[in-house]
This record gives C-alpha cells, structure tokens and sequence, in this order.
C-alpha cells in the first residue's frame, strides 16, 4: 500500500462519514443516510470516469474501498450525538486530506490518459468536489463548494501542477498534496472567499408605485 492509497483511505472515511451526518440533519432514513454517503465517497470519480473513458464499472473493482465506506456510514450512524459533534471540529481537516487526495488521484488518472491539460484539470476537481456537489443537491441544498468557500480552487491548482508536469514524482507529488491541505485549511480558518456578485438586492427593491406610496403616507 503506496502513501496515496492512505491518503484516499481517509479521504473515503471523511466524505463517506461527511454525506451520513447531512442526510441525517435532513432526517433522511437509514437508506438515505448510506445512498448521500456512498454518492459523497464516490460520486465524484464516477463522473470523472464517464468524462474522461474510464469504464464506470472500474467502481465495483474498489471493493475495499465500498466496504469501508459502508463501515464508516454504520459508525456515523450509530454515533452518539456528543461524539458526532467532536467528530464535526476535525471533520474539516479530513475533508481537507479527501480533498488533496481526491483531486490528486483525479489529475493522475487523466494524465496517465495522455489528456490535454483541460481534462486534467477537469477531471481533478470533479474528482475532489463531485462527490459533495451530489450530496447537497440530494439533500436540497445550495452546493457548498461552489457558494461559500474557497475549495474548488485547490482542486484546479493540483490538476494545474499536474498537467504542466511540475508535479510528477512521488516527491512533488506528496509535496503538492502538502500544499492543498495546507491552503485549504488556510482558507476555512481565514474564511477566505472568491468573489461574487448578488442581484437579490435589485431584486426586491420593486420601484413605488402611486398607490403603494398614498397607503404609505396614511
């Protein structure tokens, strides 16, 4: 087992773990606690195999893989509700390893393809965010990773590093995968965000009519 595969273990564990504890503030059943962690675990690979050709039945070749995250989804679910709130202060860190290795492990796939740097790029943030864009629309939520935080921009940095050839060793690998967690804690604890523009406030500023404005004088 190479250093990487450890690095997916424990993102596999947190995004698995981290889907369970949504369905469940969104008091889903047990069926919907184990179908939003498995889809955060492994939804985003699925979608960057379809993209770039990697047969999506390559996913029942990671047996280990699924079983440990139905493990994980068994422990979040049986967790008492003090443990769960520990577990929620270091759920960030882990997300932050999933991420770095998710995306890493994305980036290789499509340049060992021989794909053009796009794809790389493509298929590295698919890979590191996909998972967590599909559990917060099955869970009726606005997408976390593109609304709030700085994430998927780590995620496009290590596809970058990879598609340029600048990190294609183990070294340069590990040292990238680093520097994503790194900037990625960075960012929660500063609350770092991209900007953004808002039109609610034009919105609802409806222009006065006439008759609006004699029923506000009376």
């Amino acid at each position: 087992m190479n250093v990487f595969e450890i690095f997916s273990i424990i993102g596999t564990i947190a995004f698995a773990m981290s889907g369970a504890f949504v369905a469940m503030e969104e008091d889903y059943d047990i069926l919907g606690v184990v179908v939003l962690g498995m889809v955060t675990a492994f939804g985003g690979g699925v979608i960057r195999n379809i993209l770039i050709g990697v047969p999506v039945t390559t996913l029942w070749s990671q047996g280990t893989f699924i079983m440990l995250a139905l493990f994980s989804i068994a422990i979040a679910f049986i967790l008492p509700n003090s443990w769960i709130g520990h577990w929620k202060k270091t759920e960030m860190f882990f997300d932050a390893i999933g991420l770095s290795a998710f995306a890493i492990q994305g980036g290789l796939y499509a340049a060992e393809m021989n794909h053009p740097i796009s794809a790389v790029i493509v298929a590295a943030v698919l890979t590191g965010i996909g998972g967590g864009i599909i559990r917060d629309l099955l869970a009726g939520r606005k997408p976390l990773v593109l609304r709030d935080e700085i994430y998927a921009v780590w995620a496009i940095l290590a596809g970058l590093m990879i598609g340029l050839h600048i990190a294609d060793d183990t070294v340069s690998l590990l040292i990238l995968f680093g520097a994503v967690v790194f900037f990625r804690m960075l960012s929660v604890h500063y609350r770092w965000r991209l900007p953004k523009r808002t039109l609610q406030t034009v919105e609802n500023e409806a222009p006065v009519t006439p008759s609006k404005q004699q029923t506000l004088n009376k």
